[in-house]
């Protein structure tokens, strides 16, 4: 079964579905990271980390931990992930984690990490010793310290125990993110999420008593049955804890999630009409948006800039190293991971493999893509563009000695005849339109190369 999109792949846009404003094909996938996971491959060879991280800046890069376990499986997850495996793999995975982090740090040599996050999966399905034993990882490996490199951490409403999250702050985690999507059983219920409403709000009461400077809600419309009135109670409900930010997604049918197997559509679909009422009721609680999906509160904006901003990090120019088995790694030149998986039985074989991987191998890559300047200029517009703060045109030109609307003279300017983008003087913004556009811009952007690599792509 291949990993086909919702659309049919093309290097360019089609201007008709740029019409279209019922919702329907501006929905294609998820477009924030780029090249996308499903265009990685075994590379013709092996590459040393020290060779390919010689040449790179690293006084700013981004550590990632994977954790790839989580007490179940949504309908619409398509992470790197498994659930309820016994204590005993939990163990192995975390020594061979704490193998790769002392195989990479040796590789990488001098280095600075000035953010980290702790993702999966579920890092607070962990008990709370595996969780100081990740800390520690950080410190004493790569000298990471969360009170001074801004740190985030995935959490669950099943796993926000007040030990875990007691933890979290002693350590200096100074965000926490919390899925909820929705605060109606029944519609959490119909994407294969068994979710209480007591246990969502006894986690968020924890999270919220812990005291973190930035707590995130996240939200889901598109759901099975949901309506106007109940997309509007889970936005109050959402707003009565006040949190920092708030992430709205919508649905995607993925292959080989739950909701994909059954070959689940979205029938009535609601989700640009979903979308634009919460725009409205967050703008006027007091709320700033920074991007399709993400919203921060005004009112609390010093601690979300206190997070967001420093030590400074640039998601365009500055690398990431990814530590655990469904983890990814970017320099410049290449991005690599570990192979990828959804099904069950895969993901268990795939980290079998990780915990038996010998020390020597963690001092390679070996899967992932190479970038051409093409792919790096693409990147960079993807990641710029569907950011508030648009495409410095400045910034462009000092990385790449040329012009986005020279390199990408036709796509902008079909952009900016529908409206959906406005040229200033020294930076490309979307419009309010071209935000609600972001998911299908930013595939719009993906070069013929990663569209082919994704549609030959086998899921499994």
């Amino acid at each position: 079964m291949k990993a086909a999109t919702n659309t049919t792949a093309t290097a360019r846009m089609d201007t008709s579905l740029l019409e279209d404003d019922d919702g329907g094909e501006r929905y294609t996938a998820y477009s924030y990271s780029y090249p996308h996971k499903t265009s990685y491959r075994k590379l013709a060879q092996p590459i040393s980390l020290s060779d390919l991280w010689m040449r790179e800046k690293r006084d700013s890069l981004f550590l990632y931990f994977h954790i790839p376990f989580c007490e179940m499986r949504c309908g619409f997850c398509n992470l790197f992930t498994t659930t309820n495996q016994s204590a005993t793999l939990e163990a192995e995975y975390l020594d061979a984690l704490e193998r790769q982090a002392l195989a990479v740090k040796e590789s990488i040599g001098d280095s600075k990490f000035v953010r980290m996050a702790l993702g999966g999966g579920t890092p607070t399905y962990l008990e709370t010793r595996d969780l100081e034993r990740l800390f520690d990882i950080a410190a004493n490996v790569f000298d990471v310290n969360p009170f001074t490199a801004s740190t985030s951490v995935e959490t669950s409403p099943y796993t926000s125990d007040p030990e875990k999250l007691a933890l979290l702050k002693q350590r200096g985690v100074k965000r926490v993110s919390i899925g909820i999507q929705s605060f109606i059983d029944a519609e959490v219920m119909a994407v294969g999420r068994s979710q209480s409403g007591s246990v969502v709000e006894r986690a968020l009461a924890a999270i919220k008593e812990a005291e973190f400077p930035v707590l995130n809600i996240d939200l889901m419309y598109g759901l099975p049955e949901q309506t106007p009135s109940s997309w509007l109670y889970s936005l109050q409900k959402t707003l009565d804890y006040r949190p920092q930010e708030i992430y709205l997604y919508p649905l995607y049918v993925r292959p080989l999630t739950g909701i994909g197997r059954k070959d689940a559509r979205i029938e009535n679909d609601l989700r640009i009409s979903l979308y634009r009422q919460a725009r409205e009721i967050l703008i006027e609680s007091g709320y700033s948006q920074l991007s399709m999906r993400m919203f921060t509160l005004e009112k609390g904006a010093s601690d979300h800039q206190e997070y967001e901003s420093g030590p400074s990090y640039s998601c365009q120019n500055d690398g990431m190293v990814g530590i655990g088995c469904g983890s990814r790694s970017y320099t410049s030149r290449l991005h690599y991971s570990g192979h990828y998986a959804v099904g069950t039985q895969q993901v268990r074989r795939i980290l079998n493999d990780y915990i038996a991987t010998e020390n020597a191998d963690f001092l390679t890559a070996d899967y992932g893509i190479w970038l051409s300047d093409d792919e790096q200029k693409r990147r960079f517009v993807i990641q710029s563009l569907l950011h508030s703060d648009g495409l410095s045109m400045k910034a462009y030109q000092a990385r790449f000695e040329s012009v986005p609307q020279v390199d990408f003279a036709d796509d902008f300017s079909r952009l900016i005849d529908r409206g959906l983008v406005e040229v200033l003087s020294e930076r490309i913004l979307l419009t309010k339109s071209g935000l609600e556009w972001s998911d299908r811009i930013g595939y719009d952007f993906y070069s013929s190369v990663v569209h082919t690599l994704m549609e030959d792509y086998e899921a499994s």
